[in-house]
């Protein structure tokens, strides 16, 4: 609008002319707006363009390697639609992309890591002028780190070992087929340090599986799965099979005959106490679900014996009965479970003693050995506790707080059931271990709960250098001061001393010998050995 205004000072009158014209400004440029939606979980990128005018038109999209129509894009299922705003004409186009489609390029960054990029071109059409137009946009998806948990184990005598290696707690842990509850991993010893945990998994728990039986071993397995807690996907499988020695039939001088039957894992559907020896009638003394113990004489159930040359061999042998395993698996394939029992006896070796006890006056006392053990305290340089500080190194200079990763190690010692076990550490000023203030890490096998340090005592596995890891104890504790020497510790050395037990595993005595942090109701029985280590410490800020 134009407006023209006469003023005339004499009449004192005022004349307007209004002229409405049309007038048109220069567009202003504005790019489309692009929003990344992308939803991992469903892995798609979801990609939203606009709002644009109701004037324009989608013609189609074009990506590094191809060029496709709308519909094009519809039947490869990027499901492009319109969205039209009910309170304007400006609308929204959308499209999903799956990751899996060859248009989305994907990187490797190392193991387990891809990104993800997808690199599109939209062509847009202005009706109806036929004004052509185009739009440019780069969408990357960097995926959290996924490097798959590691599962490592190891069996000794009686127990599965179990550790596992990971970088995030994101999966759920299943032992045989059972979740590992918290009551469960009380059971087996559970011990997580934030970048391992680890298991001990007695080989004849419910959650292991009975592969095969020997004269004198069963061959157990245990399966461990990880299982992603959102997908349920599984992350990794890990399965160890071991022989572990076990007595499974005892002959008695007095002819009795004992016999252990175990469910296997290649009958699944038996039923341990319908089980039998020969004769039906001599069932289970005890049984269930993986069970069958018998208790029999060599002249009952069926037991028969034959002449050899210098022995006589009884026989029996543990199965099912006809009717029963054909009631029960008519159509089954399972193979038939068969336990044969042997004993035998010396027939030429038979001789009486007789003799006369009286009491003894005097009890008897065993004669007091000596011998000498070492042990040596070291400080490694991390938990991989591969490298350590050699004696010219120390004193050591370390932050506050800063991890402190030591390693105690009985050496040289040639019997191998001795086992070495922490009692007590602490912390003092100087060298004299008697000396005051004292700081207590270790009491009586356990971290001292009233130390704001708090010990996490590490696992040690068999490696190149460890051959026997009972002989090896590993702990942690951050870098300290003592509280009353806050204000003046630049200056002082700190030395930590530790009173260790040898044990001996075939004959435990109790205490700390039962094993680390145990019950202390029964005194502590071994050899006693001190040992120290000291570092300087040094404020940095």
């Amino acid at each position: 609008m134009l407006e023209l205004l006469w003023i005339e000072e004499a009449a004192n009158e005022d004349t307007r002319y209004k002229v409405f014209l049309p007038i048109t400004t220069p567009l202003q440029y504005q790019p489309p707006q692009v929003t990344d939606d992308t939803v991992p979980e469903e892995q798609i990128f979801k990609v939203l363009l606009g709002p644009l005018g109701s004037d324009v038109v989608l013609i189609n999209i074009t990506f590094p390697s191809e060029v496709l129509s709308v519909a094009d894009c519809n039947i490869r299922g990027f499901n492009i639609m319109e969205h039209t705003s009910p309170n304007s004409s400006l609308k929204v186009f959308s499209l999903v992309v799956p990751f899996t489609d060859p248009v989305v390029h994907q990187t490797k960054r190392g193991p387990g890591f891809t990104v993800y990029s997808l690199h599109l071109t939209f062509g847009l059409l202005v009706v109806p002028e036929f004004t052509q137009f185009s739009h440019t946009q780069i969408f990357f998806f960097f995926p959290p780190s996924t490097v798959p948990p590691q599962i490592i184990g190891g069996c000794d005598h009686q127990n599965f070992y179990v550790l596992v290696k990971y970088e995030t707690h994101g999966f759920q842990t299943i032992i045989g087929k059972q979740i590992l509850t918290p009551t469960l991993a009380e059971q087996y010893n559970f011990i997580d340090n934030g970048t391992h945990f680890s298991i001990v998994v007695p080989f004849s728990s419910p959650d292991t599986k009975f592969e095969a039986i020997e004269s004198s071993s069963i061959r157990s397995r245990l399966d461990v799965v990880l299982m992603n807690q959102k997908t349920k996907n599984i992350m990794k499988e890990f399965s160890m099979s071991c022989k572990f020695h076990s007595t499974l039939i005892e002959c008695f001088p007095n002819g009795t005959i004992t016999a252990l039957a175990v469910k296997l894992n290649s009958v699944p559907s038996l039923n341990p106490s319908q089980l039998t020896l020969r004769d039906p009638m001599c069932r289970p003394s005890f049984s269930d679900d993986r069970y069958a113990y018998f208790i029999f004489s060599g002249n009952s159930c069926g037991t028969t014996r034959k002449f050899l040359a210098n022995v006589m061999l009884y026989e029996n042998e543990i199965s099912l009965p006809e009717e029963t395993e054909t009631e029960s698996q008519p159509e089954n394939d399972e193979p038939h479970y068969e336990l044969k029992i042997s004993c035998y006896y010396d027939v030429n070796s038979t001789s009486t003693v007789a003799f006369y006890t009286s009491p003894s006056k005097i009890e008897p006392r065993a004669k007091s050995g000596k011998g000498e053990l070492q042990v040596e305290m070291r400080l490694a340089l991390d938990n991989s506790y591969s490298t350590f500080y050699k004696l010219e190194d120390y004193p050591v200079s370390k932050y506050l707080k800063q991890p402190l990763y030591f390693e105690v190690e009985l050496i040289a010692a040639t019997n191998p059931s001795v086992s070495l076990e922490l009692e007590n550490c602490w912390a003092t000023l100087n060298e004299d271990r008697r000396s005051h203030p004292r700081l207590n890490l270790i009491i009586d096998g356990c971290a001292n709960p009233l130390n704001p340090y708090q010990v996490i005592f590490h696992p040690v596995w068999v490696d190149a250098r460890v051959q026997y890891p009972s002989r090896f104890k590993r702990f942690e504790v951050q870098m300290f001061t003592f509280p009353e020497d806050d204000n003046n510790f630049d200056h002082h050395q700190l030395f930590v001393h530790c009173d260790v037990v040898i044990c001996d595993n075939m004959n435990p005595l109790g205490g700390v010998c039962s094993g680390q942090c145990s019950s202390q109701k029964n005194k502590t029985k071994g050899i006693l050995h001190t040992c120290y280590s000291n570092f300087k410490l040094r404020a940095l800020d």
